[in-house]
């Protein structure tokens, strides 16, 4: 059987040339994946665990006294530790945010972490030295100058020096989250990789300057041992900690860098179970290719396969030497896909290892060269089960003796009764899981999507006939000849159709459903955050330490032509006995930085020192307009008035629950939180301009720590992010659509091959070859079309229901259909369509008409 499997695969090697591509591709994309992603995510743990190896105990707070607010360590404890016997050198570490300025003074670093921390060289004692003349601190490694030894010095690392341009002796301008300030460049470093951030920059002060920036004079944050040789960490940490004041702990270095592996590992495994979903997706395409290739293949090779019987060969023999045949494609295949994916792998490991993005060695682990052959063998044996199956239940004789006419589909066959049932009860599941099941309603859907999906595969063979049907006065208008031709032979067989068009549609419902969400999403944040915004400028931190200050909002107003005022918020209220948060303004410039849409009452109550309130925190308090309630925090109290009640989502980003004078809030908390600054510009004066943005930001101090937005980079800022995701994941679902197009052309190829005797007749009465070719590509426009509109209507209904689940937690959620994105989809479905059919076009114009005319 074996070998009589492998002379039918040689025999009809070029007829399976497409499915074994789909196979490659399929497992090329799988293989990819998760060769990339583990050697991706293996790196990034190497490079956050690094340097861990040489700190045997970091002692740290973990816990603050009696509630009180976190001052850190005594510095002076490094000393007494370095006392312990077994500890050779004790450093204090005090770190924070740092945003380092290019010459231009724009933000250095293409990361989020912009680090600062403290050089702690350590003198002859083992404990850190006050001048830096006396030792080296071993977390650093200088390739030129020196460690900061002075206040007005400080050190970068290798990597932020290079993007900079700095060499030592330059002047760098650093912001901290306090007033920036310029320092003198006193040398280069390479670190241990926890240290330096992925992508990110980090800065060395002295340490006196370090704990005047990030925490207070006196105190550190951590303190870093090493051990003396023969001493174990776990030894020394037993040790240490009976010194230890309450509230800070003791862990090892080995314990530290696990941690910080596993977390950085974490998003790598995350990307990776996303290309390795897509790839499934790629695979699940791929199997209505190779099944739709293997039955056209079969049912060619029904009388063989009936002669097989005749002479001697069991059912049950004839079915195993079909699936060997596919074992062996699945195999050699999944074998290809396996050596390109690697390849694959490397080029991007190659390409994509930058300072963002940490590179190792490839990880070629036994799991996943052996789960990828897996899957590409037992998706072919799969796909083409079913059709050996229907093979071998035709009748030997009726085999030798019957025509090859395929059997149309029926609204009585089995099939279409199946397909109808789980249809429906699919739909129903996907529509109560999106009215009405709770917190389970994702799950609900994803299992009513599933067989609503399976259900309409089905169905399709059923619906080709249809469609196409709508489709035929429009194709006569435009082409009668060639039109009438090719909705005729796209309808003979309406199961093969359906099988090709089967894997568009599956691409398709993915791509238009992401579209609706990524639309709807898009469509809300906007709504939440611009158009609440009707400021030119919007000032915020860009390092996690920054704080913007009522300094900040009083520099800004010195902008010429500026009206400006800080969002700030103040928390620990009780207000009508509910707990709330207030946010000061500036009564008199609020209504022209932020839009409040109101529903009763009027924004000029806030200069007469009453509040406005969201509609649905006066809903959820039952609070109304002219209300007087109490309000108290911490051990003041008094009472305020409702003057407003506006609209507002929940969701916001600017537009607060409750609004108040900053006068008002001034009664209660003397130094509320600045979110943000609003800053509008008089038009008299130029206006949002590159002028007044310069102005602005040097109004700021030139603070590489503050973000300057204007009105695009607001929705950037809030938005901007799904449509990167979106762009990612449509790049990823076009593989699937690629393999859909090897299925149209496989499928067209086979055809023109059966109908080799029809196209030597049409050419024989008069038909030319650029008809012929007009008539193959107008088939595969409509496989296309069909394929591509059902899709679009799967993946309209699938986002509306995931989107439905989303408006119970998510206020002012409403779906939006993305029409331009949808027609694109389809546009795009139709192009592969057509240039899948190219080739087979081409052959079919080429068939020779003496040839085909005499074929048996």
């Amino acid at each position: 059987m074996f070998r009589t499997a492998l002379r039918n695969v040689l025999a009809h090697k070029a007829r399976l040339l497409m499915t074994a591509l789909a196979v490659v591709l399929g497992v090329a994309f799988a293989t990819g994946s998760l060769v990339f992603s583990q050697t991706r995510s293996d790196a990034a743990a190497e490079q956050a665990s690094a340097g861990y190896d040489r700190i045997a105990v970091n002692v740290g707070v973990d816990a603050v006294p009696d509630g009180g607010a976190p001052t850190g360590l005594d510095e002076r404890l490094a000393s007494r530790l370095a006392r312990v016997p077994g500890v050779a050198h004790a450093a204090n570490r005090v770190d924070g945010s740092a945003a380092v300025a290019y010459r231009t003074g724009r933000l250095l670093g293409d990361g989020g972490s912009h680090r600062g921390s403290n050089y702690a060289p350590a003198d002859r004692h083992g404990t850190e030295g006050t001048d830096g003349t006396d030792g080296t601190d071993p977390a650093y490694r200088f390739t030129a100058g020196h460690g900061p030894t002075h206040d007005d010095e400080i050190a970068l690392d290798a990597s932020t020096a290079a993007r900079g341009g700095y060499r030592v002796g330059d002047r760098v301008r650093v912001g901290t989250g306090q007033a920036a300030a310029t320092y003198r460049l006193s040398g280069v470093f390479r670190s241990d990789g926890h240290r330096l951030t992925d992508g990110g920059t980090l800065t060395l002060f002295t340490t006196r300057t370090a704990q005047r920036l990030f925490a207070t004079p006196g105190h550190v944050q951590s303190i870093e041992l090493a051990a003396e040789s023969g001493i174990s960490a776990p030894e020394l940490a037993e040790r240490v900690e009976k010194l230890l004041p309450k509230g800070a702990g003791a862990v090892t270095g080995a314990t530290l860098g696990r941690i910080q592996a596993n977390l950085a590992s974490s998003d790598q495994d995350t990307m990776g179970q996303i290309l390795l979903g897509f790839s499934l997706v790629a695979m699940f395409v791929a199997a209505f290719l190779i099944s739709n290739t293997f039955t056209m293949l079969i049912g060619r090779r029904t009388r063989e396969l009936a002669l097989l019987r005749l002479l001697g060969a069991s059912g049950r023999q004839v079915r195993r030497i079909l699936l060997a045949e596919s074992v062996l494609v699945g195999s050699v295949a999944s074998a290809l896909g396996l050596l390109i994916g690697t390849g694959v792998a490397a080029a991007l490991n190659r390409l994509l290892g930058t300072a963002s993005s940490p590179t190792g060695p490839l990880v070629l682990s036994p799991a996943t060269l052996l789960g990828t052959m897996l899957l590409g063998t037992a998706t072919t044996v799969v796909a083409a089960w079913l059709p050996a199956r229907r093979a071998m239940s035709i009748a030997p004789v009726t085999a030798l003796t019957g025509s090859d006419t395929p059997t149309p589909a029926t609204a009585r066959s089995p099939r279409t009764a199946v397909g109808a049932a789980l249809t429906g009860i699919g739909v129903l599941v996907v529509v109560y899981g999106a009215v009405g099941a709770g917190p389970d309603a994702r799950t609900v859907i994803g299992l009513g999507t599933l067989l609503a999906v399976v259900g309409v595969l089905g169905l399709i063979p059923l619906l080709a006939r249809p469609f196409v049907a709508v489709l035929r006065p429009l194709l006569l208008r435009i082409s009668p000849v060639q039109g009438v031709l090719a909705t005729r032979n796209t309808t003979r067989d309406p199961r093969r159709t359906g099988a090709t068009a089967a894997a568009l549609t599956v691409a398709l419902a993915l791509a238009s459903g992401l579209s609706v969400l990524g639309a709807s999403a898009s469509h809300y944040l906007e709504r939440a955050t611009t158009h609440d915004f009707t400021a030119d400028y919007l000032v915020k931190p860009a390092v996690d330490s920054a704080r913007l200050t009522a300094a900040n909002t009083k520099a800004a107003a010195g902008t010429p032509g500026a009206t400006v005022s800080g969002l700030n918020q103040s928390t620990g209220y009780v207000l009508g006995g509910s707990p709330a948060v207030l946010t000061g303004v500036d009564p008199t410039a609020v209504g022209r930085l932020m839009r409040y849409d109101l529903v009763g009452g009027s924004l000029d109550a806030l200069t007469r020192g009453r509040i406005a309130v969201a509609d649905y925190k006066a809903k959820e308090a039952g609070w109304h307009v002219g209300q007087s309630l109490p309000v108290r925090r911490g051990g003041k109290s008094g009472r305020v008035t409702v003057g407003a009640i506006y609209r507002a989502d929940p969701q916001s980003n600017l537009l607060p629950s409750i609004t108040a004078a900053d006068s008002l809030v001034a009664r209660y908390d003397e130094s509320p939180h600045t979110h943000v600054i609003l800053v509008a510009t008089d038009r008299t004066s130029g206006g949002a301009s590159p002028a007044t943005y310069s102005a602005l930001t040097h109004a700021l101090g030139d603070d590489p720590a503050l973000a300057v937005l204007d009105r695009s980079a607001v929705e950037d800022e809030y938005s901007g992010d799904i449509g990167d995701q979106l762009d990612i994941f449509y790049a990823l679902l076009t593989m699937a659509a690629l393999i859909a197009g090897l299925g149209v052309t496989n499928t067209l190829a086979l055809s023109v091959l059966e109908r080799q005797k029809e196209i030597g007749t049409l050419r024989a009465v008069g038909l030319a070859r650029a008809q012929v070719t007009r008539m193959i590509r107008w088939e595969a426009l409509i496989v296309g079309a069909f394929g591509a509109t059902l899709g679009t209507l799967l993946g309209i209904f699938l986002g509306w229901a995931l989107g439905r689940t989303l408006q119970d937690t998510v206020s002012g959620y409403t779906l939006v259909l993305p029409w331009g994105r949808l027609a694109a989809g389809i546009a795009l479905a139709m192009t592969i369509a057509l240039l899948a059919s190219l080739w087979p076009a081409r052959k079919a114009s080429r068939v020779a008409i003496t040839t085909a005319t005499s074929a048996a």
